[in-house]
């Protein structure tokens, strides 16, 4: 497998920051109320975690041991802080619904994690690719979290559109009238993050145990021939 798959099926499935790392678990639980909130924090998310990477290996060499930690913070800090100040200057609707998780970004353990340890280890271009990654398979639990709470706590997809896309967006698709509220409330992002781990988890276990059956029928096959 060449590196940039590897690279690619880390990021967005086998070691994915929301559903298997189980990292930044606060704003993931805590924003996820709807479509646009998901996507919104995950491509701020996204942005910051591609940055620090690129900036980390290229300043890898450049830094002392003893304070590449603190180092690492203040180069992920200063990139939050351009994120956080350009959403509130183009998306400042957005920015008020995110409210305090967007600063909280910067104690997001993957981002940290990644730039200690893949960043600092491996050349600008595969950091920035792991960074963009990385960020998209967060984005991306973000933003079916988000549905599945939408959905099922009022039956609409894409509402708040404009927030993103403008005053006149309206994207928005109401499947039904009726909502249960308890997808919008805490214990329906508990119950949601659950269930996409436990169904990640059964897709794994019914590949490993399909792997074997491949195998053996690939060698009864070269057998016979």
């Amino acid at each position: 497998m060449s590196i940039l798959r590897r690279i690619a099926v880390e990021g967005l499935w086998r070691n994915n920051p929301g559903l298997v790392q189980l990292l930044g678990l606060c704003p993931l639980l805590a924003v996820t109320t709807s479509t646009i909130n998901g996507l919104g924090l995950g491509i701020a998310t996204m942005v910051v975690l591609a940055g620090s990477n690129l900036l980390v290996s290229l300043v890898r060499n450049l830094v002392r041991p003893e304070i590449r930690i603190p180092a690492f913070v203040m180069i992920i800090a200063s990139l939050v802080t351009a994120v956080e100040l350009a959403m509130n200057a183009w998306f400042h609707e957005l920015y008020r619904v995110l409210g305090i998780f967007i600063p909280l970004i910067v104690t997001n353990c993957a981002i940290i994690g990644r730039a200690e340890a893949f960043a600092s280890r491996n050349r600008p271009l595969h950091a920035l690719l792991d960074g963009i990654l990385m960020g998209a398979g967060f984005a991306a639990v973000l933003i079916v979290l988000g549905s599945f709470r939408e959905l099922i706590g009022q039956g609409t997809l894409f509402s708040g559109a404009h927030m993103m896309f403008g005053g006149n967006a309206d994207l928005t698709i109401r499947i039904t009238d009726a909502g249960f509220l308890l997808a919008l409330l805490p214990p329906g992002a508990f119950i949601g993050l659950g269930l996409l781990v436990a169904l990640k988890n059964f897709i794994d276990a019914r590949a490993t145990r399909k792997a074997p059956t491949l195998a053996s029928s690939g060698a009864t096959a070269d057998q016979a021939i």
